[in-house]
């Protein structure tokens, strides 16, 4: 390994601390969150003000409809509030007969953050879902009828508002075996209210995220909004770490979901949601126990003939790639909805790699009933002897040059100018090819590991299996595991210290350590100068990772840092292995196999070099003859 794996080995580290900064707030989000006249307060104070007026003008037409008995549901603008529970052995959802829709989701066989049992993803507080008719002359405003209940059981309840003239909005609920809601519109006798040309309603969901995990910061950033296309299939979200952030969608929707970081709401229309969907996020800050405030407005399908309903459906559960799958194939609607895509398992290439292999063998050790700790550790295990013929290959790479270190200075010493540092070059590599030696071979390994490295990057975060699980000292490996926390907010720290994350760059640290030694031995010339700054760097990037990993969560700490504990037993028993003399013995044998060969010819980096220099040499000799003319 030579300095180009260095250069690859720093690249990897950029690449790393760049994915980190990319999926955390920057320093003035943080700031801005935690104070209270914030840009997002003064929006959310904006908007809360907003939806009271409209609230109040709501109420002004909702009274002023009870006080004109010649309103079409004139009856149904008054009654009682009463709630009807669904439940199977997955989840229990309440709904409310004023409004006629869910108010209240819990999640069961989870705990919450406080330890408390089964966790509420929201209550009646948190989230609102209205569906809204336009008439000819009364609009039709859900949120402010009072329904009947009937057919009611553990699974089922069909909600009935009676219109004046005897028509009817009814809301049919039944709820399945695991975390799916199926639901419908249906608006009987009321043809005659709607204008012909009536086609679409209009629906309004709204919904405050609440905080459900230790870290907010860290919880923050894997909590948005999601959505998927109907054409094309491809899903996105709005940004995670945006104050504020609005967007209409002009492509026909799938679905719309609120997306925490281990648990969703997702709503699912059989005839889409037309173009034009508005939606937004705001965050909220720290110490409001909420992480996102979420709006939708969206526009589906009605028959006012009342002879089609409209469908929905609603996932509730957690962010499960498995048992979404399985949920999935309960819907009624027979599209290919993949709401697996709610597991957010990062860019294509590494989705491709935890998609169809780290997946597998998670759930292949984790069946064995391991602990999730345990599970990590064996992970790591596989990946190294996976990679350990490239690891090899790279430490060889690097033997090999070091034993060659008193040839290359013996052939290279003439060539200190600073003009010759292309004949030097092309000295070395011309040796390198003699005795069959190939410097990239160190390099390409440790590129190829990269993506394995990122793939976990993602996937730990996002594995639910590891929220509430305990290993060794760490509480919780789906967030940070503090030795020391105080109160106030440190920038580039924040309120703790994570001795999972000191591990990882401790462990860092040692591995840059080994590396270090191993080019000690192998550089020649200015190289030997030029890794002296290299060290610097090798050794500042643990104190970067510091400030970037410290409030991740505990299990992807713990898993770099077994990592890198590994690679350094790795490097130190290869380096106690290899026996140089025999290693330059082979060398000799080679070269001397290639001298005798007249006819190989130089190949790779060094026949490159080569041209190169008889090209400079060239253009030196033009330039001095056009100076002799």
């Amino acid at each position: 390994m030579n300095r180009d794996t260095i250069i690859g080995f720093v690249l990897i580290a950029l690449v790393l601390i760049g994915f980190s900064w990319y999926n955390q707030p920057s320093a003035e989000q943080i700031e801005a969150q935690r104070k209270e006249d914030s840009i997002a307060a003064v929006m959310r104070e904006n908007a809360d003000k907003k939806q009271k007026a409209e609230a109040a003008a709501k109420k002004a037409e909702a009274e002023a409809a009870k006080e004109d008995s010649t309103a079409l549901f004139f009856g149904a603008l008054n009654g009682s509030e009463e709630d009807i529970i669904l439940k199977n052995g997955k989840v229990e959802l309440t709904l409310s007969t004023k409004g006629g829709t869910l108010t209240k989701a819990v999640i069961k066989n989870f705990t919450d953050k406080d330890g408390h049992k089964d966790v509420t993803l929201f209550d009646k507080k948190d989230q609102q879902m209205n569906f809204l008719l336009s008439g000819k002359q009364d609009n039709i405003i859900t949120q402010d009828l009072y329904f009947t209940p009937s057919n009611v059981s553990d699974s089922t309840v069909t909600m009935t508002a009676q219109s004046s003239d005897g028509g009817s909005i009814v809301l049919d609920y039944l709820l399945g075996p695991d975390h799916l809601l199926h639901f419908s519109l249906t608006a009987n006798g009321l043809n005659g209210m709607f204008a012909p040309t009536y086609k679409e309603m209009d629906i309004e969901w709204n919904g405050h995220s609440r905080q459900q995990e230790k870290g907010f910061y860290f919880e923050n950033r894997y909590t948005a909004l999601f959505y998927k296309e109907a054409q094309g299939g491809s899903t996105d979200n709005l940004s995670e770490t945006e104050e504020s952030t609005k967007k209409t969608i002009e492509e026909t929707l799938d679905w719309v979901a609120f997306r925490n970081q281990f648990f969703s709401a997702a709503l699912i229309s059989k005839d889409n949601f037309a173009g034009g969907s508005s939606l937004s996020s705001v965050q909220d800050p720290k110490e409001s126990g909420y992480l996102k405030q979420f709006d939708a407005k969206l526009r589906t399908a009605f028959d006012p003939t009342g002879q089609k309903p409209s469908q929905f459906e609603m996932y509730i559960g957690p962010n499960d790639f498995r048992l979404i799958q399985d949920v999935e194939k309960q819907s009624q609607f027979g599209k290919d909805l993949d709401l697996e895509q709610l597991v957010n398992l990062g860019w294509w290439l590494f989705r491709l790699i935890n998609r169809w292999f780290t997946l597998y063998v998670f759930d292949w050790l984790a069946s064995w009933g391991f602990s999730m700790g345990i599970v990590l550790i064996l992970i790591t295990l596989l990946l190294k002897a996976i990679t350990y013929p490239m690891v090899k290959k790279s430490y060889m790479s690097s033997a090999k040059m070091r034993v060659l270190k008193p040839k290359l200075d013996e052939a290279t010493k003439q060539y200190d100018k600073p003009e010759d540092q292309m004949k030097k070059q092309q000295a070395m590599m011309q040796m390198y090819s003699q005795y069959g030696v190939s410097p990239l071979s160190g390099c390409l390994p440790m590129l190829i590991q990269m993506p394995i490295w990122i793939a976990m990057f993602w996937f730990v975060p996002n594995a639910i299996q590891l929220r509430g699980q305990s290993f060794l000292w760490m509480e919780d490996l789906a967030t940070y595991d503090p030795i020391i926390s105080w109160n106030s907010h440190i920038w580039g720290i924040g309120d703790h210290l994570s001795l999972s994350c000191l591990l990882f760059c401790g462990s860092n640290i040692l591995y840059s350590w080994f590396t270090m030694r191993q080019q000690k031995d192998q550089m020649v010339g200015a190289q030997a100068e030029q890794m002296k700054y290299m060290q610097y760097m090798m050794y500042l990037m643990p104190l970067m990772f510091f400030f970037m990993f410290n409030d991740y969560s505990s299990g992807l700490n713990f898993y770099y840092f077994i990592s890198l504990f590994f690679s350094s037993i790795i490097m130190w028993t290869l380096r106690k292995t290899t026996n140089d003399e025999k290693l330059l013995a082979i060398l000799e044998a080679k070269y001397k196999e290639n001298k005798n060969n007249p006819k190989k010819k130089t190949s790779g980096l060094a026949a490159r070099l080569e041209a190169m220099q008889k090209q400079a040499e060239e253009l030196q000799r033009q330039r001095m003859n056009q100076q002799k003319k």
